[in-house]
């Protein structure tokens, strides 16, 4: 009896013990993206104005008749320049065109023709082996060596690979190798095109990013069309005020609930969670999947926060309860910190179940409560462990990290923006598709690989990192090799599930294939994450946010 007393009261000593609390440095923007003024809006309309005006020019350009390579070439650079939107149905008609009717182009041409057909059909959901790479292999079973425009090409082709392509895994390493030797002697355009790739391969860079960077790119190039040229200029811009507009709605929406004073332990990046929704959908007729996943993305982080940086385990767990009952009346039980944080939520769901009704999605809301509730048991789940250093089987912790990869909450949140989504899409979505599950880990193993300092706590804290060290008694070292080897075998998996899951649209898919470009993007530089971390985000915000385009 004494033994189990003194049990429970180190039980309960452990549940009232705050974590260790971090103190994130404040919003770096200060009040700068909280006012859109009328004259950028008149501006906003002459850049749009401008692009109607070259349109249909450029229309013509795609749709007249040329060689299959010259329409490659074309449709490439078009997405390159962030353009795509503008000519979806076009670029479809032309692509369907040249796989059908000009079969031996992926066959009988030379290495920069096939690698760029085999990658722009593979990114546009067509289905088509990469046996046509086959014939670059020598009789000693290696590939054989092309010019540089041929070995960027078959490097970006590479990225797009399944998990059984062998030969487009030993070209990934071939090509990396090569163009690496050769950067430093090419000229300008084309050794800052190979500086990218080797940065970020084209097929996991962010579409307006990149766009950002290639318009700098392209303008050196001697062979450049200078009416496309403008045109992604000018559409550039005209996106960046619509990103500002939408800023400044989200800024004002954000500072009436005054969190960053309420809650100093949560961190205040409204500005580095919208960078994560221009990275899902960059298109202006996506203005509400970026508002609304903003609002999603702000829901995870002060979740995340007040989970992981201030709550006890008592706390959580009694604020989990009351998650899960919804209801505001069971809100009073709650300390003072987490009642804000509940209101917040209640308050953010509401303008969600006004706004799905607005648009005919009312069935979305029902599942949108699930996510946020899920997500705060899963919250809890991983608070437990860590506070009381019980680690789980790894494989405990993975099935808990489908769901702190935040992957259903997102796509929860922006189901009112989509006209193709229906109850039968949310239903496929709870049946745990293989798309949603791969794209999520690789979430998780970024997440795990660049947060694991700041996590720890100088420490204090056990991870994921700890856990896998401990359960298969290898290095720290080890184990992030391991997560990094992890994400490029479910890279290979979204790949495939990209061409393979045609239940839903290409406007719906792409959510998976944009949150993994994201995480690639937010914990692929060092140790550390891009949306904790300003100064990581801050060149990719002055470039889409601030700095427009000289025309």
């Amino acid at each position: 009896m004494a033994t189990y007393s003194i049990m429970a009261e180190a039980s309960s000593c452990v549940g009232d013990v705050r974590p260790p609390v971090t103190n994130h440095e404040p919003s770096i923007w200060g009040d700068i993206f909280s006012n859109y003024s009328s004259f950028e809006n008149q501006e906003q309309e002459k850049y749009e104005e401008a692009i109607e005006a070259l349109k249909e020019e450029a229309r013509d350009m795609l749709m007249a008749k040329t060689t299959p390579l010259n329409q490659l070439i074309l449709i490439d650079t078009v997405e390159r320049l962030g353009l795509a939107y503008l000519f979806e149905n076009e670029i479809e008609h032309k692509l369907k065109q040249i796989k059908h009717d000009d079969d031996n182009l992926l066959h009988r041409s030379d290495l920069f023709t096939i690698a760029l057909g085999f990658r722009l059909l593979r990114q546009h959901r067509h289905h088509i082996s990469c046996d046509v790479f086959n014939k670059f292999v020598d009789k000693d079973g290696m590939l054989e060596e092309g010019d540089v425009e041929g070995m960027l090409s078959l490097y970006e082709a590479a990225h797009v690979r399944f998990n059984d392509e062998n030969i487009l895994q030993e070209a990934a390493d071939f090509t990396r190798r090569y163009l690496s030797s050769r950067e430093a002697e090419l000229e300008s355009h084309l050794k800052d095109r190979v500086k990218r790739a080797l940065e970020r391969p084209l097929h996991r860079d962010i579409p307006i990013v990149y766009a950002r960077i290639f318009i700098s790119i392209y303008e050196k190039d001697p062979s450049r069309n200078e009416l496309l040229l403008k045109l992604a200029k000018l559409n550039f811009n005209f996106l960046q005020k619509l990103y500002r507009k939408e800023l400044s709605q989200l800024s004002r929406w954000w500072n009436e609930f005054d969190l960053k004073s309420k809650l100093p332990y949560a961190r205040d990046r409204l500005v580095e969670a919208y960078m994560w929704c221009v990275g899902y959908h960059y298109e202006p007729h996506y203005s509400y999947v970026r508002i609304g996943l903003a609002k999603g993305i702000q829901i995870i982080g002060v979740m995340d926060d007040t989970y992981d940086n201030y709550a006890t385990i008592n706390e959580a767990q009694l604020f989990t309860q009351v998650l899960d009952k919804w209801n505001m009346d069971e809100a009073d039980q709650l300390p003072e910190y987490m009642r804000t944080v509940y209101r917040f939520i209640m308050s953010t769901c509401e303008d969600y179940e006004r706004n799905a009704l607005k648009l005919g999605k009312a069935f979305a809301t029902p599942y949108f409560i699930e996510t946020v509730q899920q997500l705060g048991r899963a919250y809890n789940q991983e608070l437990k462990w860590v506070m009381e250093r019980k680690l789980p089987p790894f494989e405990d912790y993975v099935k808990n990290s489908e769901i702190t990869s935040c992957i259903y909450i997102m796509f929860a949140a922006i189901i009112p923006g989509f006209k193709s989504l229906t109850q039968e899409t949310i239903d496929w979505m709870k049946s745990e598709p293989k798309i949603a599950i791969s794209t999520g880990m690789i979430g998780r193993y970024w997440d795990d690989i660049g947060s694991h300092d700041r996590e720890s706590k100088g420490g204090q804290v056990l991870t994921a990192i700890d856990c896998y060290m401990k359960q298969h008694g290898v290095t720290k070292q080890e184990t992030l090799l391991e997560f990094a080897q992890r994400v490029e075998e479910a890279w290979m998996d979204v790949n495939k599930e990209w061409v393979e899951t045609t239940f839903v649209s290409t406007e719906i898919a792409l959510q998976f294939l944009n949150y993994a470009r994201m995480c690639d993007a937010s914990y692929n530089n060092s140790n550390g994450d891009a949306y904790t971390d300003p100064q990581m985000a801050k060149s990719n915000v002055l470039a889409l946010f601030i700095e427009p385009i000289l025309i």
